[in-house]
């Protein structure tokens, strides 16, 4: 019987993926995977994974028959890498935020004591990068 390389008991919640519908999969995930400095994985069925290194991955998969919805992802990213992270946006052309509605271009935002910015991918998600975790009571 084959095992698996970790086969430790969970013991919380934990969350493993999450699917990311993309018009084309490869423009996507290659898109968030070079913002965050990170490679595509190798086709795992229909999805193409992006490993964010933490035990979870995004599952991008292609949707191309009905719209893509928008949806929300914020990225919890070590502060020394943020600016790099701005600066290949810069690169990419890529207009990020200081906020969620998407009105204050070219800025970013210091809430709970970090920094923070929003941008758009490919299919219109709106990504977040942040470098401290909002606080909740």
């Amino acid at each position: 019987m084959p095992h698996d390389q970790d086969q430790s008991p969970v013991t919380t919640v934990q969350l493993n993926h999450t699917n990311v519908y993309a018009t084309d999969q490869r423009l996507s995930a290659g898109f968030i995977a070079e913002v965050l400095g990170l490679e595509v994985s190798a086709p795992a069925g229909p999805f193409l994974p992006v490993d964010l290194g933490n035990g979870v991955t995004l599952d991008y998969y292609e949707k191309r028959d009905e719209a893509i919805q928008s949806q929300h992802y914020a990225f919890l990213v070590p502060d020394d890498q943020f600016d790099a992270m701005i600066a290949r946006l810069d690169t990419m052309r890529v207009t990020h935020y200081a906020d969620p509605r998407l009105t204050d271009a070219g800025r970013i935002n210091h809430l709970f004591g970090g920094r923070g910015a929003y941008f758009t991918d490919p299919d219109g998600h709106t990504m977040e990068i942040i470098t401290r975790p909002y606080t909740r009571r």
